[in-house]
């Protein structure tokens, strides 16, 4: 059988997360799957990563290895290993980064296809997920432009031009090699190599397809990373800019003439990139080089001048003909940035407001700024509504990155609008579809758009459960009130430092200039207070108060609770469990240490089983048949209110998961599955030795979980102990004494 696929994988310097992206390539797939291939190029790496590779390629004959003798840069690299690749498709993966499980079989199953269609793809887009040195993520955030698209089907970038909103890295693209290298193109050298391949594969391809599913966990922020590197090579984008509308320019010549390159140069690769197209490119290409100028720290201050007259000159070359600068804000800058207009365009940016020698004759810049925030100009409309008043009786919501309503956020908002009733609260979600699952009569903003950037300019009260973005800054008398969302059992913050595995390039300053906004932690236990004071070093007060999550849980009624079990379909007389695994931070998704079927099997009919992975994980758990004379197995991954799911379970099994010590506030059975333990301790690092001081049952099999909960409830002394350490203060008024200390409230009677 020919090969399928080709996986190229540039490695330099990244020996903490070469092995993870090895595993999630090889280590999920059998032995026995060699419809691909993956050749790994070793570019010059000055650590551990050659010696890596050469001992992964002994094991696995699917990996290639080429050692260059120079270092090439990610372009280079990638175009060394192009020659050598066989398979039908090419797919360029970055080795800091990983794949979910079962990817490689899913995309292999999707070229499958491809191959026997009458047009098939040329270039496979895929879904992905972005992953944050703190450990959180966010899903694609250009989704909505892909999903019910004509690209799910298969279409050309004419069809749906919208395609250019989305990331035009080469990651996320898997491309059919006789048509990838019939353009003529090639992966230019320094910052932005891929682009000059990107654009021409989408502006020629014939058939253009979208597979809604995340297939790429992409690293944001992590050291070393160009997005947030300070460094001259930024102006490397206007060589790829060059080359792109060449590229245009070559397939818009008629077939056969030579064109600017003299005899020899590439002839046509294909169809002419129509005026509208070429405009759309233009756009993007000067909108990205002004988010580079404009974003600190990435421009190095001596060489800023000379950027800005690269933008200048990049207008004057590539322009089209008839090109209308946009409307609002934007257009103000997109010409003051053609003129070279450095000062000008600083004032604008700084003050919202155009230098007075400027203004004769230009439209009002306020009335725009609403305009200029739709065209992208969101840091000028920022700056512009931080210089109105801060609007004391704003509170500014959010949880879990802006995934909506939930967690510690969510309770101290309804208690605030009890006892604050003065206090409007708003709260951040970061999509229409995420707005549309809000509760009817929350107020909300979406992410990005003129009441979000107004909200973050103006509020008194900042309220979440993870940091807000650091592009916002903290303007004096705001108060930040950071609840995080989980006691800790392993390591966390500032004590990951000496753990580069657990941190996953976690950016430990960046972390502390988190921390240094906040006014007020929330802590759930004095374990939490002692640990997060270290973890989270800062001059904020600790909130001894209890999580306000759990509020609902401590005061929680008989009928309450027969209502979630109504609403999850569990019947009377049936045992309902719970099982919710953690996530491991070097394992990549869902980690199955528990055949769910086969604890169903062994528990029988009178048990059902509640399936919940965690929330980093885009898979589910798979496959959850168990057959006959089984207990019931129900994904409930989904629900997004875990609270619902502990009402209505009669006991819980997890492993390290901070769930283990909100459900210890109903008193009810937990049983710790922990049959990796001694690794977990050693790589993740923990606070205390759970196998001494659990809240339940403790097993390493399946065999002794079921024995467990058969047994019903196997140790309530180790419950006990366990919610007197970790339970003290949930009494069901923690939101309350966070209302009181943070909001004006009047006194308590």
């Amino acid at each position: 059988m020919s090969l399928l696929l080709s996986i190229v994988l540039p490695v330099h310097g990244v020996e903490r997360y070469l092995p993870r992206c090895l595993d999630s390539i090889l280590g999920e797939t059998p032995a026995a799957e060699t419809r691909f291939e993956v050749i790994a190029v070793d570019d010059l790496s000055p650590d551990g990563c050659g010696a890596i590779l050469d001992a992964y390629a002994a094991r696995d004959p699917r990996l290639r290895v080429m050692h260059l003798t120079e270092n090439q840069g990610l372009g280079g690299a990638r175009a060394a290993a192009l020659p050598q690749a066989r398979g039908e498709y090419v797919w360029f993966v970055d080795s800091d980064d990983w794949l979910p499980e079962r990817t490689v079989g899913v995309i292999l199953d999707e070229l499958a296809q491809e191959r026997h269609r009458e047009v098939p793809a040329d270039v496979l887009l895929t879904d992905f997920t972005h992953v944050y040195p703190d450990g959180g993520s966010e899903p694609n955030p250009w989704r909505n432009v892909l999903v019910g698209s004509p690209l799910v089907e298969g279409c050309t970038l004419a069809e749906h031009p919208a395609l250019f909103q989305t990331v035009m890295s080469v990651w996320n693209k898997v491309f059919r090699r006789a048509f990838l290298e019939g353009l003529g193109v090639a992966f230019g050298r320094g910052y932005y190599e891929d682009i000059s391949v990107t654009y021409p594969a989408l502006l020629a391809a014939e058939r253009l397809r979208y597979l809604d599913r995340p297939c790429y966990f992409y690293r944001r922020g992590r050291d070393g990373a160009i997005t947030a590197t300070a460094s001259p090579k930024h102006a490397d984008v206007f060589a790829q800019y060059d080359a792109i509308f060449a590229f245009i320019d070559r397939c818009n010549r008629p077939d056969g003439q030579a064109g600017p390159g003299g005899q020899g140069a590439p002839r046509r690769p294909g169809r002419p990139v129509p005026e509208s197209l070429r405009t759309l490119v233009f756009d993007r290409t000067v909108r990205q080089a002004l988010n580079v100028y404009d974003t600190p720290g990435l421009v190095p201050v001596a060489r800023r001048k000379d950027y800005f007259h690269r933008v200048a000159l990049h207008f004057e070359r590539h322009r089209p003909s008839d090109y209308r600068f946009p409307g609002g804000v934007r257009g103000v800058q997109y010409r003051l940035a053609a003129r070279g207009a450095r000062i000008a365009y600083a004032e604008l940016r700084r003050t919202g407001r155009l230098p007075r020698e400027l203004k004769r004759g230009a439209r009002a810049v306020a009335p725009a700024v609403k305009k200029g925030v739709r065209s992208g100009a969101r840091f000028t409309a920022y700056n512009a509504f931080r210089r109105l008043p801060l609007d004391e009786h704003l509170a500014v919501y959010a949880a879990y990155w802006h995934r909506g309503y939930a967690c510690s956020p969510a309770a101290i908002y309804e208690k605030a609008k009890e006892l604050a009733p003065q206090i409007r609260g708003v709260w951040v979600v970061e999509n229409r579809r995420q707005a549309d699952a809000m509760p009817a009569g929350v107020p909300y903003v979406i992410v990005n758009t003129p009441a979000y950037l107004k909200a973050m300019a103006t509020a008194k009260y900042f309220v979440n459960n993870v940091n807000f973005p650091r592009t916002m800054a903290k303007r004096q008398g705001t108060v930040h009130v950071q609840t995080q969302h989980g006691t800790p059992l392993k390591a966390m913050g500032m004590d990951l430092r000496g753990r580069p595995e657990a941190a996953e390039g976690m950016d430990f300053d960046r972390l502390q200039e988190a921390i240094d906004r906040w006014d007020f932690l929330v802590s759930s236990n004095p374990h939490t207070s002692e640990h997060f004071a270290r973890a989270f070093p800062g001059r904020y007060e600790m909130l001894d108060t209890g999580y306000p999550r759990n509020d609902r849980l401590a005061n929680t009624t008989p009928e309450e609770v027969r209502a979630m079990r109504e609403r999850f379909g569990l019947r009377p007389g049936t045992t309902a469990v719970l099982y919710a695994p953690t996530h491991r931070g070097g394992k990549g998704g869902y980690v199955p240490l528990l055949d769910v079927a086969e604890l169903a099997r062994r528990l029988g009919p009178r048990f059902t089983l509640l399936v919940r992975t965690h929330y980093f994980h885009t898979d589910g758990p798979g496959d959850l048949t168990a057959g006959e004379d089984a207990a019931e197995i129900l994904d409930v991954s989904a629900h997004p209110v875990v609270e619902d799911l502990y009402l209505a379970a009669d006991a819980l099994v997890t492993d390290y998961s901070s769930m283990m010590f909100d459900y210890a506030v109903l008193d009810r059975p937990v049983v710790i599955f922990a049959p990796d333990w001694e690794e977990y301790q050693r790589e993740r690092g923990v606070y205390f030795d759970l196998f001494a001081e659990p809240p339940g049952a403790v097993t390493v099999d399946v065999d002794g979980l079921a024995r467990a909960l058969r047994a019903g409830d196997p140790e309530p002394a180790a419950r006990a102990r366990f919610r007197a350490k970790f339970c003290v203060w949930d009494d069901g008024g923690a939101a309350e004494r966070v209302v009181r200390r943070v909001f004006p409230v009047a006194p308590a009677q």
